[in-house]
């Protein structure tokens, strides 16, 4: 192991505030449709714990990465669990849209499908980057 959990943790959080301007609304926008708009639908579906889950296994994975190769591209690996993820999402949605389920919740369920497909696109780009040899660190000076 290259750094500590904890030292992971730390550089993985410092390693997405260091990233460039133009990613910040990317990220962003996941972040709000994965880990915050779920809170608004946990009463009456299923779908936002899977997706708050989700999130929180594939946190897990980006410090256990971060752990051993650093705030490289072979983080976008752990988006990995995200793929069953969207597949359960998109087999949800006939369902969704035949129950009066609600506008709001629809919209939400719809965007994490597209945003989650978009990074998991991002991702897989990272990764094969990652093992053609571009190992070093996404950002500078995260120590």
């Amino acid at each position: 192991m290259k750094y500590s959990l904890s030292h992971a943790f730390v550089r993985y959080h410092r390693g997405l505030g260091r990233m460039p301007r133009r990613w910040k609304p990317w990220l962003m926008s996941l972040l709000m449709s994965n880990m915050i708009l779920p809170f608004f639908f946990l009463k009456d579906h299923w779908e936002p714990w899977i997706v708050l889950g989700t999130a929180l296994l594939t946190g897990a994975m980006f410090i256990v990465l971060t752990a051993y190769r650093g705030f490289t591209r072979l983080l976008g690996f752990g988006h990995v669990p995200w793929i069953p993820m969207i597949v359960y999402l998109i087999l949800q949605l006939p369902g969704a849209y035949e129950t009066d389920r609600g506008t709001w919740f629809l919209f939400w369920l719809q965007a994490v499908i597209v945003l989650d497909i978009g990074s998991i696109i991002l991702d897989a780009a990272n990764v094969i980057r990652y093992f053609r040899g571009e190992r070093e660190e996404m950002v500078a000076g995260l120590d």
